[in-house]
Order: structure tokens, then sequence, then C-alpha cells
């Protein structure tokens, strides 16, 4: 379960922004919208948060740089090569940021104990990591490393609470590589959690990395996935009664790489190809129809619900940009509802999403708290803050008021003669 996510220096994120799962003391909505967290500095959190803002405020920038963290955690010890350098983006508008470092921090639950892990980089290396583990209220400092610029090294710092050849970790780790990640692949088990987490619990959807069909397709392949996924699209008012997945073998040309000869070669090889069929089914009789046929709202909806059953099922963290996309606003409150049942949501699941849908701006299905802004200043420096700071009333008219500019991030419409 996700607590915070902290940002600064990252895109039009240039001072720190603080993204909060933790639930304040208003108990409206309090049994389907919230869930224990077991820890005590942070009891209750959120299911779901909404994210508004103008086109170009932040809002998909904020996902990014979450994205970009995740990134890091993932690939800097396995992926990257030596020397090379991460494709920073700080913020452009003030010379002081572009030299300065960004940075990123995480809080999350994982079986009941606190985590908290950060770290700071530039271009060219990692300036700073540390990791706090919270077993008590006390947290337990198990590892943090600087770049001291004096020496031209990086410093290290252990806890007791971490076990394992940490000098062989240390001395394996490059200037462009997270202490991390390079400690779990060379085995470490009590961090390998840590990174897991990121790896497997953190699931992020946007333009970077855009829905596939890959993991519905797998999902139909299976009986008990074709009956989720047929069911959810059939409560969506969806009339497909069948999903048939035709498997094929087609010809086609793969390309390997010898590292020992250091060789390049293509080669023909036999691939499969999955066809999605449609069966349709009315009073009137039946039809059947390719994906294709089918049209761009019943496409991102069930390549979303492959995903989301699977994150539902295994209580991860999903982050969409722009959830709403070719889907009729009711969609997107069952969407978000599902994550708020706690018969379907069962394992503290949490969606994360921004949206221009203004209908979903309403009391009865979100708190004040799940609701966050993003908008940009005179400097174009994009500032975070939920409806809550505005204390609207119980009864409020949140999309009217948004509408009409009562929590700022609107878009700032000037005359245009033509």
């Amino acid at each position: 379960m996700l607590i915070e996510f902290r940002v600064k220096n990252f895109r039009s994120l240039r001072d720190e922004q603080t993204l909060s799962l933790v639930a304040d003391k208003d108990k409206s909505l309090q049994e389907s919208n919230t869930m224990p967290s077991g820890i005590k500095a942070a009891p209750t959190l959120l299911r779901s948060m909404a994210i508004y803002g103008p086109n170009a405020g932040g809002k998909s920038n904020l996902i990014k740089a979450l994205q970009f963290m995740r990134a890091v955690v993932a690939e800097s010890a396995s992926v990257m090569h030596p020397g090379q350098a991460f494709h920073t983006q700080p913020f452009r508008f003030e010379a002081t940021s572009v030299a300065q470092p960004t940075e990123f921090d995480v809080s999350f639950v994982l079986d009941g104990i606190r985590y908290q892990f950060g770290f700071e980089l530039t271009a060219q290396r990692i300036t700073r990591e540390y990791l706090l583990v919270y077993k008590a209220f006390k947290p337990q400092l198990w590892f943090e490393r600087y770049f001291d610029e004096e020496s031209g090294k990086d410093l290290y710092d252990f806890g007791t609470g971490l076990k394992g050849p940490k000098s062989v970790w240390e001395g394996a780790t490059r200037p462009n590589a997270l202490f991390l990640s390079m400690a779990v692949q060379l085995n470490s088990e009590q961090l390998q959690p840590v990174f897991a987490w990121f790896v497997n619990q953190l699931a992020i959807f946007n333009e970077i990395t855009p829905l596939g069909q890959h993991f519905s397709i797998e999902m139909l392949r299976k009986p008990e996935g074709k009956r989720a996924i047929c069911d959810f699209l059939t409560s969506a008012d969806i009339s497909i009664s069948d999903i048939e997945v035709v498997t094929r073998k087609v010809s086609g040309q793969a390309v390997h790489f010898d590292m020992a000869a250091e060789k390049t070669e293509v080669r023909n090889e036999e691939q499969e190809v999955h066809e999605l069929l449609f069966h349709h089914v009315t009073d009137h009789g039946e039809a059947v129809f390719s994906l294709g046929d089918e049209s761009m709202g019943t496409r991102n909806l069930l390549f979303l619900t492959g995903p989301v059953l699977e994150i539902l099922d295994k209580g991860m963290v999903l982050v969409v940009d722009e959830l709403g996309s070719s889907l009729h606003p009711l969609l997107v409150r069952r969407l978000v509802e599902l994550f708020q049942n706690s018969r379907f949501n069962k394992k503290g699941a949490q969606l994360i999403f921004t949206s221009h849908d203004t209908s979903l701006l309403d009391q009865d299905l979100f708190r004040r708290d799940q609701i966050w802004f993003v908008e940009k200043d005179r400097d174009q420096a994009s500032k975070l803050y939920p409806l809550s700071d505005f204390s609207p009333r119980k009864n409020e008219a949140l999309e009217r008021g948004y509408l009409m500019g009562r929590y700022g991030a609107l878009p700032f419409l000037g005359d245009w003669s033509g």
C-alpha cells in the first residue's frame, strides 16, 4: 500500500511536491473509501485518488516522476551500462534548478512494515540514496549513501538492521546504479521485498507505457479469466456474450545478438499471433466481430479490465494517466467503485488517476481528501494540493465549484478573434 510519494526538480515539478494517500480525520465514506494500514503513523489510507488540472498543468509529469523512479530502481543495476547517463529532466526555467539533482521519495506498507526509500540523482550519477524501515514507531536506518565531492567517492552509512556482505554490494555499485538494485542483483534477501514492490506492485499506464493487449489476452485464454472479463463487460452494459481467442502461427523474423561473437543475426522463425473474436447476442440474433469492428471505448475497457482484475487480486497500486480516455463517465465511475468496494478489493489495492471528467467530482463517490489538483504558477512550476485545503462544505457541488474556479487548476482562456 502506497502511503506517500515526494518529488522535487523533475520537469515542471520544481519545488518539492507531496502526494499523500493518508486519510484525514473526516468520517465520510470511511468504510468504503479508506482501509486500515496496520501502522500507527498513518493508520488509515485511501483506496483511490483523482487528480485534476488543466492541460500542461503538470498532472502527467507527476505520473512520469513516479514512473521514472520505478525505472531507476528496476533498471539501474541490470540495464544501465557503466558511464551511461540518466535521462534526467530537471526544471529548465531556472539555471539553479538545472544544476541541482532530482529527488524522489516513496513510503509504502508491505507485510505490516513501513518502508521509506529515496534517492537523488543527476544525469551522471546517484548523489544520495537511503532506506528507512519502521518495524517500530522509530525508524531503523538500513543504509544511506551520499556522494562526497571532495574525495569524489560514495560514502556509506549502514545500520545494524541490514545483514549480508554489505562491503561486496558497496564495491559493486556503480555511480549510475542504485545500491538497493545492485544488492538485490547480488542476492540480498532483505532488500528483495523493497525492490519487488517497485517492480511487481506498482503498475503505471500512460503515453510511455500504454495499455496493451497482451495481459487481457492471456487472461482470456484461461476459463476463469475469460469468465471474469466477460462478466465485467456485461455489467458495464457491453453486449458481449463471449470472447474467443484464435491463435495461429505465422512466419516472421527475430533478431538475435551473439554477445561472445558480437554479431547480430536475423532468423526466420514462426511466431504466434492472437486474434480476438467478439460474440454479440441480442433478442433477434447473434453476430461475431473482430477487434477492429469494436469501438475504441470497448477496446480500451477490455485492455484495462484484465490488468484491473489482476491488480485487485494481488493488492497492487494502479496509476493511470487520463483514465477516462474513450470511456463513458459511468464506466470510469464503475472502475473506481471496484477499488472502493471491500468485496472486490480484499487485499488493499489502490487506484491513482488523472482526469478531466468533472462529473466524477461527486461527494457521493469521493471524500474531499481523495481529490487533488495540479496547476502551474507564473514561473511555470507545478503545484500539487488537495481539495481538503479549501474545506468545502459537506453538500457543496464540487463540479460546479471547480468549473467556477473556486479551487484553481483551470486553464486560462484568453480572447481569440480567429
